[in-house]
């Protein structure tokens, strides 16, 4: 099955359409206003209104009020939820919505039982952990802690670029990868030749 893809830290919908036109399945942005990719849920409702069929939108959340998440969700139908944060699953599914949980997984955590605890999600996204950033790192972690059977479709997540999808892809045979920094002219501003060449090596990896 041929990876999906994600791109994640869309701040604009010029960088949401040339994502679109080179493969992206999904496209993310960033409601977490410590992060330099944060986004309005004005700004990202008025880009997700403009996406093609078939292309998913995945809102990210860390910790956010219930307020936060309903302004943004309240704009489309379309969203799919990403949840960044401490979030129980009873938390996670009071928006009525597909949702992903993060992980940050680390040295010692037993990422089955981890998974097993949202069995109400689509999908997990695995992230590099790092203490005090809840995302969006840049750094990988050991793809060798991830179990070869889990209960939930995977994303990987952590310090992926185009250089090592492949390899990425090829060790871990995820559900979907997921890229922000790493296809990046500066932070919330897409290289065109390096999201091309990343959805090219996901999909032929």
């Amino acid at each position: 099955m041929t990876c999906q893809v994600k791109i994640c830290g869309i701040t604009n919908i010029d960088d949401a359409l040339m994502a679109c036109r080179f493969g992206a399945n999904a496209l993310g942005f960033v409601f977490y206003e410590k992060s330099p990719r944060y986004v309005t849920p004005e700004i990202a409702n008025s880009i997700v209104a403009k996406l093609p069929p078939f292309v998913t939108p995945v809102a990210l959340f860390v910790d956010a009020d219930a307020s936060v998440i309903t302004s943004v969700i309240g704009g489309s139908s379309r969203w799919m939820i990403q949840f960044h944060g401490a979030e129980t699953e009873s938390e996670c599914l009071s928006y009525q919505r597909p949702y992903m949980k993060a992980l940050r997984i680390k040295k010692g955590d037993d990422v089955s039982a981890l998974v097993d605890q949202y069995p109400s999600a689509s999908a997990m996204l695995l992230d590099a952990y790092k203490a005090g950033i809840p995302g969006g790192t840049g750094e990988v972690f050991d793809w060798s802690l991830i179990p070869k059977v889990l209960s939930k479709p995977i994303v990987l997540a952590g310090g992926l670029t185009p250089n090592n999808v492949e390899q990425a892809i090829k060790q871990v045979a995820p559900y979907a990868v997921d890229v922000s920094g790493g296809v990046e002219l500066s932070k919330g501003t897409k290289s065109e030749p390096k999201v091309r060449e990343f959805i090219n090596g996901a999909k032929c990896g």
